[in-house]
């Protein structure tokens, strides 16, 4: 499988192009990142702009640039009838819904993409028992780690940990959490931004760090937490790997690993 990567430059970007090199069933054929072009990663030359990628006529390109300019690469790649899996994260709405147009899938014989914003398993996993845990307790809040390079805010494994907690409990009647009872802060923010379902998120950004995300959840006499820690990029590589190897058989727009990991 020929494979292309978007934001090569980068930290992730540059740990995909090794595993795509080092994997027996790909080839990486084109990588790009305007701040880094004309260096080398992974035995090819590093390009300045999509054209680059296109140019090699790759099965997928992988996708972990920036927000800014994701969409319109993405947009490009679609046309050329190649499909990608995504890491960037920060999208808009209209970029998702962009995104659904341009991969609708076999209808149109338009291409595949598997879009993710965590492809560690463990922090899918995570994702999973936080949103069997959500109905059953009385108050949730998340706290994501990142480190400080990370643009956007919350993460966005976050925010899909809370939607399918929030969803969760709206499936079970349990509806949204209880409004925060907090009337004076004291420091504004210091009770984070209120996610889907009334649960509060709170962003930390460190150097050290690398991606890390805890759930906790409350109830009389009781808490739990849920916590997944990524101390290596590597541990992504799993991931990526296994939705380059998956999306030519997802049709159209595919939102979360664990939809391939049948979580």
């Amino acid at each position: 499988m020929r494979v292309g990567v978007l934001g090569a430059g980068g930290r992730m970007g540059t740990e995909v192009c090794r595993a795509v090199a080092g994997a027996d069933d790909m080839e990486l054929v084109a990588a790009v990142d305007p701040g880094t072009a004309g260096t080398e990663v992974g035995g090819v030359a590093v390009g300045a702009s999509v054209d680059a990628v296109l140019d090699a006529a790759p099965d997928v390109v992988v996708d972990f640039s920036v927000a800014a300019v994701a969409p319109g690469n993405l947009a490009r790649v679609a046309e050329a009838g190649i499909h990608a899996v995504v890491g960037t994260t920060g999208f808009t709405d209209g970029d998702l819904d962009m995104l659904a147009r341009s991969f609708a899938g076999p209808a149109s014989g338009a291409p595949n993409c598997v879009l993710a914003p965590n492809f560690a398993i463990g922090a899918v996993l995570m994702a999973r028992f936080a949103e069997l845990a959500a109905p059953w307790f009385a108050g949730a809040e998340v706290i994501e780690l990142h480190h400080d390079g990370k643009l956007d805010a919350p993460s966005g494994t976050a925010l899909a940990t809370v939607a399918r907690m929030a969803a969760a409990r709206d499936t079970a009647g349990a509806g949204p959490y209880p409004p925060d009872a907090t009337s004076n802060a004291v420091v504004a923010g210091a009770r984070g931004g209120e996610g889907a379902g009334g649960i509060r998120v709170h962003s930390v950004r460190l150097p050290g760090l690398v991606a890390h995300q805890e759930v906790l959840l409350g109830a009389t006499g009781q808490t739990l937490t849920i916590r997944h820690d990524t101390t290596d990029r590597r541990a992504f590589m799993d991931g990526v790997l296994l939705a380059v190897r998956r999306v030519p058989g997802m049709p159209g727009l595919t939102a979360g690993l664990e939809h391939l990991l049948g979580i």
